[in-house]
């Protein structure tokens, strides 16, 4: 295997139903398989999950919401998701554990980075929940936190296309799909890999990004492995 560690990070949009929002149970339990497959592998996994498919803090705003608030609201939204992932792994044979950076320990345990590596090395699947705990940063942000904080091999961002473009493929099909780029490249082309903020984060301290097609069967386990799969930044 290429990478160890992983943070595997992707937004809730991926869980929505076909009626858009809410959690797509099936979907949840095709991610929760392959994320097993690869556990089974050895590979120690973060994971960091958005709450869009059940609110948004950025769209709330534009309705008139407090900011401050809306991004509390889209943290508990985060929780909701963790949760949903918890069950749907122990399913499917999988140690998991929950730690939110909200704390709410009826529900999950805080996160505390040393306890969330010890998890790791116990061979347990932690899954991060309420952003960085912080209004005005995205999920985005948080997983890039969270990749530095666990010492992740590679932050690893499952999508619903094949890799990062220089223009949206569901809406132009001549857009170009990179193989690689360049962190500076990312920020300087306003390419829509990660916020701005994520992104200089794991520039300033040397984590690699992959961004890949979640949704097909398998790419997660030949991302971990090293095969050429999606788009990889550094």
């Amino acid at each position: 295997m290429r990478f160890q560690r992983i943070l595997l990070k992707f937004s809730g949009e991926i869980l929505s139903t076909r009626g858009g929002g809410g959690i797509d149970f099936e979907k949840l339990k095709g991610f929760s398989r392959q994320i097993a497959d690869v556990k089974a592998l050895g590979t120690e996994i973060g994971l960091v999950i958005g709450g869009g498919n059940i609110l948004r803090g950025s769209s709330t705003v534009e309705s008139g919401m407090d900011r401050v608030s809306a991004d509390q609201m889209g943290m508990l939204a985060t929780v909701i998701n963790a949760l949903a992932f918890q069950n749907a792994l122990e399913q499917v044979g999988v140690d998991t554990r929950v730690l939110t950076a909200v704390r709410m320990e009826q529900l999950a345990e805080p996160y505390i980075r040393r306890r969330a590596v010890r998890h790791l090395e116990k061979g347990r699947i932690v899954i991060l929940a309420g952003g960085t705990g912080n209004p005005y940063f995205t999920t985005d942000t948080a997983a890039a936190l969270r990749a530095i904080e666990i010492k992740a091999d590679v932050l690893v961002k499952g999508t619903k296309v094949d890799g990062v473009y220089d223009g949206d493929p569901m809406k132009e099909p001549g857009a170009k799909r990179f193989d690689s780029l360049n962190y500076a490249d990312v920020i300087s082309k306003g390419l829509r890999v990660m916020d701005a903020t994520a992104v200089l984060l794991c520039m300033e301290n040397h984590v690699p990004i992959v961004v890949f097609d979640l949704t097909k069967e398998g790419n997660l386990e030949r991302v971990v492995r090293g095969e050429d799969v999606g788009t990889i930044v550094s």
